[in-house]
């Protein structure tokens, strides 16, 4: 057997065969120097017995000891211990932190390697490093990511199977400030005490909150108001656009859906007789006005069309006077945010958009998204133009974090999640530094080939 000592000052090495008498070395080391081993063999020889064990354990850089004190011999008793008289090789697990497996600790001297074998050496980039790099967003990370904190901030909500992460992320930055991850949905009580947590570490930088951008969830404007009572709150452009769009399209389906109604049957084959052929003639008709609709029904929700798209649309809506009207409330829904006007001509422009809608029955329960209250807050920004009308730099968060699921599959708990976006997070700090070096090494490279050329 081989005793492994932990005091650095002794070892020493010990060798029982029939339970007789072995002397074991002893050497104090005192003074170092740098020596590279690759391997160390042990070996024990006893004559009289017939048991040769010899054993090659990969072995780290280790110093070279300088023997000051002449080697003493020691007579210990030991109990009986057998040992093999032929070779075998044993089959045991590989280790990930150790060369080999180690039993209990046998008496004050230290511990028993019970087997010896060649084992795989530790490769210290196998470590997660993603428990370390959680407790350093608390402190170091946000330190620097707010060290150039612009004031606007937008958060949002993002749902992963029965998990949910809350992101807050630097509107004009683009820099993920604080999350959480949670295992249920949550409710305004989440929301404000996520967004309380991180006003206290604003707080104790002496940094406010000027402006808050959110979807249009009605999770977020009880607790905005609630915790950023000063700042403004303005609701996603391209959501609410997104709501409107929507039902415009829904308008454009169910026109379509009447004319196919208004198509009159006729049997198979081809028509005979003229009152069969005016038939055909109008279910043609019918069907490729129902063709232009569907291929052309983006020209109801473009922002800006050409003159060319313009004579289309006039085509297509020919004798349908109700689109032709869905189009012209979407012109004046788009003129609403145009930033060249402020937020009171555009609430006055908003009333009389909501006037002229009463008046239509059909259009009153198609547009129900232009009476939303959203709609207001997503002019908010039309008074400050430092404030984003948009949240799309927490959604530009949701998509890394989606992109991040599909390639590493474990992360599948609350933890490993958090802890996977905090390892993110951090690399997303250095990514400045990483493209320097990269140019760097880019304009190195080419000056030599420009020297040796």
């Amino acid at each position: 057997m081989l005793r492994i000592y932990p005091r650095p000052n002794l070892s020493r090495a010990a060798a029982i065969i029939n339970g007789g008498h072995v002397r074991c070395a002893g050497t104090v080391h005192i003074g170092f120097e740098p020596l590279h081993v690759l391997f160390t063999t042990w070996e024990t020889r006893f004559p009289g017995d017939h048991a040769i064990l010899s054993s090659l354990i990969p072995n780290t850089a280790a110093p070279s000891a300088i023997i000051t004190s002449m080697q003493t011999w020691t007579i210990w008793h030991y109990p009986r211990a057998i040992i093999p008289t032929e070779w075998s090789q044993w089959r045991c697990g590989l280790s990930s932190k150790t060369v080999c497996h180690t039993d209990q600790p046998r008496g004050i001297y230290g511990v028993i390697i019970a087997y010896l074998f060649h084992g795989l050496r530790f490769k210290t980039g196998l470590r997660q490093r993603e428990k370390k790099t959680e407790v350093t967003i608390k402190t170091d990370y946000i330190d620097k990511v707010l060290s150039d904190f612009s004031g606007y901030i937008t958060a949002d909500e993002l749902y992963d199977g029965p998990f949910c992460v809350l992101f807050i992320v630097d509107n004009h930055k683009f820099k993920r400030l604080y999350y959480e991850v949670l295992d249920y949905n949550p409710t305004n009580e989440d929301i404000t005490r996520f967004f309380r947590r991180f006003k206290r570490l604003l707080d104790d930088r002496n940094l406010t909150v000027k402006g808050v951008t959110t979807d249009g969830s009605p999770l977020y404007p009880e607790p905005v108001a609630q915790v950023f009572d000063k700042a403004k709150h303005q609701s996603c452009t391209f959501h609410i656009i997104k709501e409107i769009n929507k039902d415009i399209l829904k308008a454009v389906t169910q026109v379509r859906r009447q004319l196919k109604q208004e198509k009159t049957k006729r049997p198979r084959g081809r028509p005979s007789g003229k009152e069969a052929k005016r038939i055909a003639r109008n279910n043609k008709r019918f069907q490729k006005k129902i063709a232009d609709l569907f291929e052309y029904r983006y020209l109801f929700v473009k922002h800006t069309l050409t003159h060319k798209e313009n004579k289309i649309l006039q085509r297509i809506t020919r004798g349908l006077g109700g689109l032709r009207t869905l189009r012209a409330i979407m012109d004046e829904v788009y003129r609403l945010f145009d930033r060249r006007c402020r937020m009171d001509t555009a609430l006055e422009k908003l009333a009389k958009l909501r006037r002229r809608i009463r008046r239509f029955t059909t259009l009153r329960e198609t547009l129900k998204k232009l009476s939303s209250a959203n709609l207001e807050k997503a002019l908010t920004f039309l008074d400050d133009s430092l404030l984003p009308a948009t949240s799309n730099a927490v959604e530009r968060a949701n998509r890394r974090h989606r992109k991040m699921q599909k390639s590493i599959y474990r992360v599948r708990t609350k933890d490993h999640i958090s802890q996977r976006i905090a390892v993110d997070m951090q690399r997303d700090v250095h990514i400045g530094d990483l493209k320097k070096t990269i140019n760097t090494l880019h304009w190195s490279r080419s000056g030599e080939k420009r020297k040796a050329g």
